[in-house]
């Protein structure tokens, strides 16, 4: 049992200095490339939590609502993907 757990450590001392030294060779990341991808993590765990909320609702009001939300939480994610498509003049609000 002792070999057993002896080589797990070892096996995981192994994997976490292979992930240091990846993370090492990665470039080091701006301020905004840091703030860009906390916003899309935060749009896509907003929209998965959207799609699901979808399924369950019963209500047509409500799901409208969720369908105008998960339309919204969709433009923002292709405006942070495709920068040059958004027009100076564009609406960002829920209507």
């Amino acid at each position: 049992m002792a070999r057993g757990w002896e080589s797990k450590n070892v096996e995981d001392q192994m994997r976490a200095a292979e992930a240091e030294k990846v993370a090492r060779a990665k470039p080091p990341t701006t301020a905004a490339e840091r703030e860009h991808h906390a916003r899309r993590a935060g749009l896509l765990l907003s929209r998965t939590r959207v799609v699901n909320d979808l399924a369950a609702a019963t209500d047509p009001r409500h799901r409208a609502l969720l369908e105008r939300t998960l339309d919204h939480i969709d433009q923002e994610l292709e405006r942070m993907e495709h920068p040059e498509r958004t027009s100076p003049g564009e609406a960002r609000s829920i209507t």
